[in-house]
């Protein structure tokens, strides 16, 4: 999924530490490959996914979607929500002003907790417009959302990481 002129940032999910030397910034990259005169491309990420707290009712599995624009959360499957506040993803890309962006979320993420249990992320949301523009001050913010499945009845903590990709259009 790398591209030489495309920008990578891998957002860490759930009880992510700040990056060293950022006080304010979840996960912050620059684009050292930007052309010269062009303002390079950045993306921050200021918070992570996080579906808070739920439960496995059965053995077969089930899931949750998290919306982006609303923030809201739903079960399904032998998922069952035990409430909390779940956080969309928030990420801020700078660049040159008025540029049109292209970003890339993946299209599945696997997802582990540390007793071995497996679940994946697919259907990734964005709050977006089909052509995102940076603004005049070259920013732009987005949050994220998506589906977390979880087969065969494993609860834990599950963690992994989202690629996203952003690069001028």
């Amino acid at each position: 999924m790398a591209r030489p002129t495309a920008l990578v940032a891998a957002a860490l999910l759930l009880l992510a530490g700040p990056v060293s030397g950022q006080d304010s910034c979840r996960l912050c990259y620059g684009d050292p490959g930007a052309a010269e005169g062009e303002r390079p491309l950045t993306i921050e990420i200021w918070a992570d996914l996080n579906f808070s707290r739920l439960a496995m009712t059965g053995r077969h599995g089930g899931g949750v979607m998290l919306d982006p624009a609303t923030g809201t959360k739903s079960t399904f499957g032998e998922m069952s929500d035990l409430g909390g506040m779940a956080v969309t993803g928030h990420g801020r890309i700078t660049g040159a002003p008025l540029r049109e962006v292209r970003i890339e979320l993946p299209e599945q993420v696997a997802m582990t907790t540390a007793d071995g249990g497996r679940g994946e992320m697919v259907q990734f949301t964005t709050d977006l417009p089909q052509h995102p523009v940076l603004d005049a001050q070259g920013r732009l913010e987005f949050r994220f959302g998506a589906k977390l499945i979880v087969r065969g009845g494993r609860a834990g903590n599950f963690r992994g990481r989202i690629p996203i990709s952003v690069d001028y259009n």
